[in-house]
């Protein structure tokens, strides 16, 4: 509010008309008007900004030095004053008491006691002090309004328009909105389609690759010997007919999976598979090896990360051992497609194994070289725990029978880089591992048992340090190229509780990264084989016991070879072999 001993000196508006009295009351000079005692006036805005742009500045009078500042601290303009104050004192103006907004026959508006004293005061040339025209007090009305603005019709109409844009605004957003709704909805509805076509998608490859193996069959049955790189397998006697023991029976698409085993009572297949897409979930894939081959996913326990290795359980097929990364190791009823026991480990577990020697007991190998044992029907804590000789993880377990051990103890075979280790377990006073002797071969990358006739392959690749230094049975079949590195396997044969022999060693391809899986197969009149995977062929080499002598080539369709497995069954025995994305079954009988 501006203080009302600063003023700035009015003259008369310049917009208003005058009357033909104006011209003589103006010759009034000032020193007559000081003598008279008039009040000061604020001049209008309009001729406050006509003077500036005259003379540069208006002349400010201000008493007792003070800043003139404005109590606002804003310059004046026309919107400040119009219809706030009165244009005599710069008070605002009231709707009651002595400063009561009124107006004269002009039109023009003032505090009642600003006019009154302002009329009193100019004698008998009563005059508007906005546009000098006659006046009388009589003239002074009284207007009953708390405010007088003056209101800008140009805004209004601006006010208006938007007004009208905005809701034409909002029925666009509205028709938008609807739209998009409309879109979404046509959006899931060509998901389910894609969905629905992928699935067929599927079903199409499926059935291409079983039409494509049924016209490969012939061919491959013809008796022509397979070849090798070149290299001619001998003559097979008329035991085999030329053919091998094994042909390809069924081939399973399976996107992702790395492992599997075979329940040969129950014709199913168990395997881990991570499924595709950013951020892959590992999941089981249950597969009925019965046609129409129906498959179910069963999700992991929460935390348990990659599978690294499964096993059914060779006398109860409906129960099966799971290892994982998550530092689980957990059992599965294939029953009820859940898991039942799920033991936290102390570290991740990278082997897994059942005790051949009855039901309840199961081992894992852990990524620190540890290995422990569990009781099934005590889920508190393990049964048994062991440190390793190294910090290398146990990459396979498998359990030993008892029928060569002493009473109430059981044992394991165990294989890391380091090597090849047997651990006796409950009952044992000997908590030192047997270490087997399989001389300068490297580094162990897999081991193969069997069971029924105590025959071990130990696989391996040459260190990095000591790759020149290896010793062989036999010469390279084929040159160590590609994928392949020049490696070994090492026979040998457990005789009694704690006693091996190495029987003989033989070259191989095999890979320089991953950790292959092979498997050693009893056959009755056929005697030991030994199904392993050549990085370099791509096949599935199957070859006699003790001399490695090589009898059938199994060629796959992809590579890299991931899991081999064989299991005994009431068709004389089934070999399986999982490569990229697809899964190679093999019998002497077809599948029914």
């Amino acid at each position: 509010m501006p203080n009302p001993s600063d003023y700035i000196a009015l003259g008369s508006e310049s917009e208003e008309e005058t009357e033909p009295e104006l011209e003589e009351d103006s010759e009034e000079t000032e020193e007559e008007q000081e003598q008279e005692g008039f009040i000061p006036l604020m001049e209008s805005p309009g001729v406050l900004a006509e003077k500036e742009s005259k003379n540069g500045e208006a002349t400010v009078c201000s008493n007792a030095g003070e800043s003139g500042e404005n109590s606002q601290g804003n310059e004046w303009n026309r919107g400040d004053i119009d219809g706030l104050f009165c244009p005599i004192c710069m008070e605002a103006w009231t709707t009651t008491g002595d400063h009561h907004v009124c107006c004269l026959p002009c039109g023009h508006i003032f505090g009642f006691s600003c006019i009154r004293k302002w009329l009193q005061q100019r004698g008998t040339t009563k005059r508007c002090p906005q546009c000098n025209r006659k006046s009388t007090l009589k003239d002074v009305r009284k207007l009953f309004a708390s405010r007088v603005v003056a209101i800008d019709g140009e805004s209004q109409k601006r006010i208006q328009s938007l007004e009208a844009k905005c809701i034409s605004l909002d029925k666009k957003n509205a028709v938008l909105i609807k739209k998009e709704a409309e879109w979404k909805k046509e959006e899931a509805e060509w998901k389910k389609r894609e969905a629905l076509l992928q699935r067929e998608l599927h079903q199409l490859k499926e059935k291409t690759i079983y039409l494509e193996h049924l016209l490969d069959v012939k061919p491959r049955t013809l008796g022509h010997p397979p070849s090798m790189g070149g290299y001619c397998v001998p003559s097979l006697g008329s035991e085999f007919n030329g053919q091998g023991p094994f042909i390809l029976q069924k081939e399973l698409g399976v996107d992702g999976a790395r492992l599997f085993d075979i329940d040969a009572s129950s014709k199913i297949i168990l395997m881990t598979r991570r499924l595709q897409g950013l951020g892959g979930v590992h999941v089981l894939t249950k597969i009925s090896l019965v046609a129409p081959y129906t498959r179910q996913d069963i999700s992991l326990p929460t935390g348990s990360k990659a599978v690294r290795d499964l096993h059914i359980c060779p006398s109860d097929g409906s129960l099966s051992l799971f290892a994982s990364l998550g530092k689980k190791l957990s059992v599965l009823s294939t029953k009820i497609n859940n898991f039942i026991l799920a033991y936290d480990l102390p570290a991740p577990a990278w082997s897994c194994s059942w005790d051949l020697n009855g039901s309840h007991q199961i081992y894992a190998g852990l990524q620190n070289g540890s290995l422990v044992m569990f009781d099934m029907r005590q889920t508190a804590r393990p049964l048994e725990f062991v440190n390793g000789l190294t910090s290398n993880p146990v990459h396979t377990i498998y359990s030993l029978h008892n029928s060569t051990l002493p009473s109430g103890v059981t044992a394991v075979l165990s294989a890391s880089s380091a090597g090849i280790f047997q651990w006796n377990f409950v009952g044992s006073e000997e908590r030192r591992p047997v270490v087997l002797e399989t001389g300068n071969q490297g580094a162990c990358i897999s081991l193969a048992y069997c069971p029924s006739s105590d025959d071990i392959i130990a696989s391996f690749r040459p260190r990095i340090d000591n790759s020149n230094k290896m010793a062989y049975s036999q010469h390279l079949l084929t040159p160590a190229i590609g994928q392949g590195v020049q490696g070994s396997h090492v026979h040998l044969k457990r005789f009694g509780s704690n006693c091996y022999q190495k029987l003989a060693v033989t070259c191989a391809n095999v890979n320089d990264v991953r950790l292959p899986r092979s498997a050693v197969m009893n056959i009755e009149s056929h005697g030991c084989l030994f199904a392993s995977g050549d990085e370099l062929t791509g096949e599935l080499v199957l070859q006699e016991l003790p001399s490695f002598t090589v009898i059938q080539h199994l060629k796959l369709r992809k590579q890299p070879i991931y899991d081999v497995k064989y299991v005994h069954d009431v068709d004389g025995g089934l070999l399986g072999c999982l490569c990229d994305d697809i899964l190679q079954l093999y019998g002497n009988h077809a599948l029914k």
